[in-house]
């Protein structure tokens, strides 16, 4: 039986062919002894972390538009999370007036010569922050769009007998009412039972035909929301598209199931 001895491992034999220069070029880095169990591994993508691309991108205020930036009270600093707000905005305009609360990570520069606000997060490579830093931007500008011009969802019944009515009071009277001179929205959607919803504060609405629902407010999340509320009830199915629709929304309907 022969004896053999230990052998030299592959990357011990190519180490010593790079002495020599008997190895390509591009595996001389990878060969070059560095790589050790405490040194820090090198991700496979070597381009550099790229900012967002809509935090970035400055925000234009109208002329009927003012901002005010003020500090919130900070009642317990040792526990606060990261998120915590730590300042606020007040956006007034024609329409009314809006506040955020912003992330300590975020800073904002107003430039009052050009009317451009610029959002700004201390440490870009952070996913975290990254993300935050244009959700944050969207917020602001949909707040600025939203005291001077206003945001509006447009909703579409289609549906054979689906209609909808505003009444200035509930028909039901389980319903609640939240505030004083608070409109209802009576939709007939094919149940055996009427369905009522009151109108949120700070919403507009109107039924400009049986069939179409208008929603108008500044605050763009309110108005959605109460969109998507009505839109719960009869979502569109993809056989016959019957439903509500909010907006430019479609979908795509199926053949039908023949046995």
């Amino acid at each position: 039986m022969a004896c053999t001895g230990l052998r030299p491992s592959f990357r011990k034999l190519l180490q010593q062919a790079s002495r020599t220069h008997d190895v390509p070029s591009f595996l001389v880095p990878a060969l070059s002894g560095r790589t050790n169990r405490h040194t820090k591994s090198r991700t496979f993508s070597t381009t550099r972390t790229q900012c967002s691309r809509i935090g970035r991108e400055p925000i234009t205020i109208p002329p009927d538009v003012s901002l005010r930036f003020f500090d919130l009270p900070i009642e317990n600093a040792r526990s606060r999370k990261a998120d915590t707000p730590t300042s606020a905005v007040e956006v007034k305009g024609p329409l009314g007036s809006l506040t955020l609360a912003l992330p300590p990570y975020l800073t904002t520069t107003l430039t009052d010569s050009s009317r451009k606000l610029l959002t700004r997060v201390q440490t870009p490579t952070l996913k975290h922050q990254r993300a935050m830093w244009g959700t944050m931007t969207s917020h602001l500008s949909n707040l600025i769009s939203g005291v001077s011009e206003g945001h509006v969802c447009i909703l579409r019944l289609v549906g054979v007998g689906y209609r909808a009515t505003l009444e200035p009071t509930p028909l039901v009277p389980t319903s609640i009412i939240e505030y004083p001179n608070q409109p209802f929205l009576n939709l007939k959607l094919g149940f055996a039972h009427p369905v009522e919803m009151g109108v949120p504060e700070g919403v507009k609405a109107s039924v400009p035909q049986p069939t179409r629902i208008l929603l108008e407010g500044p605050d763009k999340q309110v108005v959605t929301h109460f969109a998507a509320k009505i839109r719960k009830w009869r979502r569109p199915e993809p056989y016959k598209g019957k439903g509500i629709y909010v907006n430019d929304e479609t979908i795509k309907l199926k053949a039908k199931k023949i046995k």
